[in-house]
């Protein structure tokens, strides 16, 4: 389900996380956008820092719909916090006229449901942040000594984020005398989240590694094993997990980890959802008591655990659970945060990973709205990036000349061209050609210039 997004009306439903962060991606499109909300204070901030148009209001409301012209509608967007409210407007902006719904849901029983086509009733597709989240934590744990990893076309190529501790012999080099030291090994580095620096970097030859960057890479599949000593890690066996709460993140993680033969631990505080839980997760072994209690994570042998996941509903225990976890010797941490001023700090605090369903969610719903030749779009959890993969068409622009001599945005770079099932390095002097498929790693400010290259 793509969408030309040239000329197009959205109307985003819900002015929280996920509402936001689409109308901040889509404002970079210059795009017909419209939001709607009851909170007057989340539309000024909103109108203060998005070109877009808000509307105070009931999202449910006939009225309201037919006032912005939902009838006009390339799509409609309902992502408020409450799944039923988001049925409501999909099936109501649907009967006025618009062309396409998506819902944001919280019952990821909807998303495998084959007794009932939801298009019959107005919702042509639903997203459910919860189910995203676990898929994330999985592929997380999978990828271990990285804190950030995303795959294209099965593996082929990786985009993979570590940060660089003194291990890493990278550390005090520049991009350039890195490729220069470790010719054998094919990667590029696509991005550099600095300590105190708010701004993504994108590495040019002169950039130099620092410690405790956060440093992208994006690296074919013959070479994912070649880069661990590069950046100073080694290959972690992750096995025994220990999940902190019975959410349904936390429930569909643990189902997650144990179909693919991880030992899984999972606390939960409340007895009567423990009880539950041990019945619905026989693989599972489930522990009723307080996550937030040393003694009882020490009777458990958290010393013994490989990773440590932290999914209850309170971002701080999550965040103050994982450190624990850490000073106790666990390798790998994962804490879920419900507030994005945390994302930006994971690297300080001692965290591997901190993750936000919210944001993963709107990212996941943009994939859904590009323009036809972007075959796949993932985000980067620490930045506010994304990273895109293209098909290169017939007389695209970007088949004109090498790719040295393009005009490619400074805040955009390549990470790799896959052709004919092969993966393949984009250096300056590479040729693009019709059918290749592009990795891209982009700013939002430099997405359509981008695009425009493609086309």
């Amino acid at each position: 389900m793509f969408f030309d997004l040239n000329l197009m009306k959205i109307i985003i439903a819900g002015a929280g996380d996920v509402g936001f962060h689409l109308a901040k991606l889509l404002s970079y499109e210059s795009q017909d956008t419209y939001i709607i909300d009851f909170d007057g204070d989340k539309l000024n901030y909103i109108n203060n820092h998005l070109d877009v148009i808000t509307k105070k209001g009931d999202a449910t409301s006939i009225q309201l719909l037919k006032e912005i012209g939902v009838d006009s509608a390339d799509l409609l967007l309902a992502v408020t916090e409450s799944q039923n409210t988001n049925f409501t407007i999909s099936v109501i902006g649907k009967s006025l006229g618009a062309k396409k719904t998506i819902a944001r849901i919280d019952n990821p029983e909807f998303l495998k449901n084959d007794d009932i086509d939801f298009k019959n009733f107005g919702v042509d597709f639903m997203i459910s942040p919860e189910e995203l989240a676990a898929d994330e934590i999985k592929m997380m744990l999978n990828q271990s000594s990285f804190n950030d990893t995303v795959t294209f076309e099965n593996g082929l190529f990786n985009v993979m984020g570590t940060s660089l501790d003194y291990k890493s012999p990278l550390l005090d080099m520049t991009v350039r005398e890195a490729r220069e030291t470790f010719a054998n090994v094919d990667f590029i580095t696509i991005a550099i989240k600095r300590e105190g620096v708010s701004q993504t970097i994108i590495p040019r030859g002169d950039t130099e590694y620092k410690l405790n960057d956060q440093v992208y890479f994006s690296v074919p599949h013959y070479s994912v094993d070649q880069l661990y000593p590069i950046v100073g890690k080694e290959h972690l066996k992750i096995k025994n997990v220990m999940i902190l709460g019975g959410s349904s993140i936390g429930a569909k993680t643990a189902r997650n980890l144990c179909n693919e033969n991880f030992k899984v631990k999972l606390i939960e505080k409340k007895r009567g959802k423990s009880l539950l839980l041990a019945e619905e997760l026989n693989d599972t072994l489930l522990i009723n008591g307080d996550g937030r209690d040393i003694e009882l994570l020490e009777e458990e042998n958290i010393r013994d655990m490989d990773a440590f996941v932290a999914v209850t509903g309170d971002s701080e225990t999550n965040i103050m659970s994982c450190l624990v976890a850490k000073s106790k010797g666990v390798k790998k941490t994962i804490a879920l945060v419900e507030n994005m001023d945390y994302i930006n700090i994971s690297q300080t605090i001692g965290i591997n990973t901190l993750i936000n369903k919210k944001l993963i969610a709107a990212s996941n719903i943009f994939k859904h709205i590009r323009k036809g030749e972007i075959l796949a779009l993932a985000n980067l959890h620490n930045i506010d990036a994304e990273v895109f993969e293209f098909e290169v068409l017939p007389n695209a622009k970007v088949t004109k000349k090498l790719i040295k001599e393009l005009k490619f945005p400074r805040d955009a770079v390549f990470g790799g061209i896959i052709r004919d099932g092969k993966a393949l390095m984009s250096f300056g002097d590479f040729q693009i050609k019709s059918g290749d498929k592009a990795i891209i790693f982009c700013l939002p400010e430099a997405i359509s210039t981008v695009e425009d290259l493609f086309r």
